[in-house]
C-alpha cells in the first residue's frame, strides 16, 4: 500500500468516525427526546375508557333500576360479575324493607396494616379499615311539564349513579398497582332510593370490633354533570372539638389534587364548598356556617350519624351565598329543571353527552378513582404501615412545647 492509498484510507477511517458519532449522537437526542415525550405522556389517572364505558353500560343497560326493582337486581349482579372478572371474591349482601327485596355487592381489599405509636419508643400492631361506597340504583326521576313539541330525554341515571359506581370499579381495577396499609371495603350499595337502605344495612352488620376499626367512610355519587367536582366532610365535624380529627380525610383528598396537580395537568380540581351562608346544617337549632360541609343527602348519612368521619364526593355548584339557589349546573341548555339534573328528566346519557360530552365524565371518574387510591395510600395518622416499620423507618419525634410562665403573674399556678 503506498503513501496516497494510507492517507485515503485514513481519510475515509475518519470520516467513517465522524458519520458514526453523528448517527450516535442523532439517536441519543432521538431516545431522549422520545423518553421525555413518554414522561410528559405518562399523567396521573390515566385509566383510559374503562370507567366512563363501564358507567355507559350500566346506564344503558338497566336504566329504569330503581330500588327493589328487577333492573335493580340485574344491574347488581352485572357489577358483581364484572368484579368477579376482575378476580375478586365478592359478598352478596341480600336485605328486604318490608318485603321489598335488595342486596349490597362488597369486596374487601386486605391491606398490610399499621404500627401504631404509642410513644416515640413504642409502636403497636393495629388494623384500620376504609369504607368507598356508591349507589347503583337509580331514583325514578320526578315528573316535570314539557313545552309543547318537546320531547322527554331518555332517563338512565348517568349522573345518578352509574358515574359514581364507575369510580368504584375503575378503582378496584386499579387497586392491584398500590400495596394498601388499610384494609378497603368497596361497596355498591342497593336501594338508596329508600332512606338509603343499603348502606344503613351494611353499616348495622358490622360487628363492634369491624366497627371500631372503621377510621373513614368514601361516598361516591353523581360526579358527571355538575358543574365542578366537590368534596365534603360529614355534618358530625361541625361538633365543637371534633373538626379537624374529623375532616382530616377531607383535607388528605385535597392535598392529593394538589401534590399530582391534578388541575394543571388534567383540568380537574377538587373544591370546598365555601359559600359560607348561615344555617342550621346538622338540625341541633344552631345556626352553623355552611362550609366543608353539605347539605345533599348520600349513602354517607348512616355513617355520619355515627361520628365516622366522611369525605362525600359529587359534582355540583356551592358559589352562592343562599343555599336555596345552589344547583347542580348553570349550563344553559340544562335548566329546564332548574339546573338540576340528579333525580330529573335530564339525568340521560344522550341528553349529557351531546351538551357536556363523553371526555368530562371519562376524565370525571379516573380522576375521582385516581383521588381515592392514593388518598386511601397516605396511611393513618401516627401510624406508619407494617412494612416500613419493618424496614426501620419511625415517625418524627413528638416534641411537647414548654408554656413559659409570665414572672409578671401574681397568683400561683395550681
Amino acid at each position: 500500500m503506498n503513501i496516497h492509498q494510507k492517507t485515503v484510507k485514513k481519510k475515509m477511517s475518519k470520516r467513517l468516525m465522524a458519520t458514526a458519532s453523528a448517527i450516535i449522537l442523532m439517536i441519543s437526542l432521538v431516545i431522549s427526546a422520545c423518553s421525555d415525550a413518554a414522561k410528559q405522556d405518562i399523567l396521573p389517572a390515566a385509566f383510559g375508557d374503562y370507567g366512563s364505558d363501564f358507567a355507559l353500560k350500566l346506564a344503558t343497560t338497566y336504566p329504569q333500576r330503581y330500588s327493589f326493582s328487577f333492573q335493580e337486581k340485574q344491574a347488581g349482579e352485572m357489577i358483581r360479575d364484572e368484579l368477579a372478572g376482575m378476580g375478586y371474591e365478592v359478598e352478596t349482601q341480600s336485605f328486604s324493607v318490608e318485603g321489598s327485596a335488595s342486596a349490597n355487592y362488597i369486596v374487601h381489599i386486605n391491606g398490610e396494616g399499621f404500627m401504631q405509636r404509642e410513644t416515640d419508643e413504642k409502636y403497636v400492631p393495629v388494623r384500620k379499615t376504609v369504607v368507598i361506597g356508591a349507589h347503583y340504583d337509580t331514583p325514578q326521576p320526578a315528573y316535570f311539564e314539557l313545552p309543547e313539541g318537546e320531547t322527554t330525554p331518555l332517563y338512565n341515571g348517568i349522573q345518578n349513579n352509574a358515574s359514581g359506581v364507575a369510580a368504584l370499579m375503575t378503582f378496584a381495577e386499579q387497586a392491584a398497582n398500590y400495596n394498601f396499609a388499610y384494609d378497603v371495603v368497596l361497596v355498591f350499595f342497593g336501594a338508596s332510593s329508600s332512606n338509603y337502605a343499603g348502606s344503613n344495612y351494611f353499616l348495622s352488620s358490622l360487628d363492634q370490633e369491624a366497627f371500631l376499626s372503621l377510621e373513614a367512610m368514601y361516598c361516591v355519587e353523581s360526579i358527571y354533570a355538575g358543574d365542578k367536582l366537590y368534596a365534603s366532610s360529614g355534618r358530625n365535624s361541625l361538633e365543637p372539638g371534633q373538626k379537624y380529627d374529623r375532616r382530616r380525610k377531607l383535607y388528605e383528598a385535597y392535598d392529593v389534587v394538589y401534590d399530582n396537580m391534578l388541575n394543571s395537568k388534567n383540568g380537574v380540581d377538587l373544591l370546598y364548598n365555601m359559600s359560607g351562608a348561615y344555617v342550621d346544617v346538622n338540625g341541633d337549632n344552631q345556626v352553623d356556617i355552611y362550609r366543608e360541609v353539605t347539605l345533599t343527602p348520600s349513602d354517607h348519612l348512616h355513617f355520619d350519624e355515627k361520628n365516622v368521619p366522611i369525605v362525600f364526593i359529587e359534582s355540583f355548584d356551592y358559589n352562592f351565598s343562599v343555599v336555596d339557589q345552589m344547583k347542580e349546573t348553570k349550563n344553559l341548555n340544562l335548566q329546564r329543571t332548574g339546573g338540576f339534573v340528579r333525580g330529573t328528566i335530564q339525568d340521560s346519557s344522550s341528553l349529557l353527552i351531546e351538551e357536556i360530552g363523553k371526555d368530562q365524565l371519562k376524565s370525571r371518574i379516573n380522576n375521582v378513582a385516581f383521588i381515592l387510591l392514593e388518598s386511601v395510600n397516605k396511611g393513618s395518622h401516627n401510624c406508619i404501615p407494617t412494612s416500613q416499620y419493618e424496614k426501620g423507618e419511625r415517625l418524627d419525634p413528638i416534641h411537647e412545647v414548654a408554656v413559659a410562665r409570665d414572672p409578671r403573674a401574681t397568683t400561683k399556678p395550681t
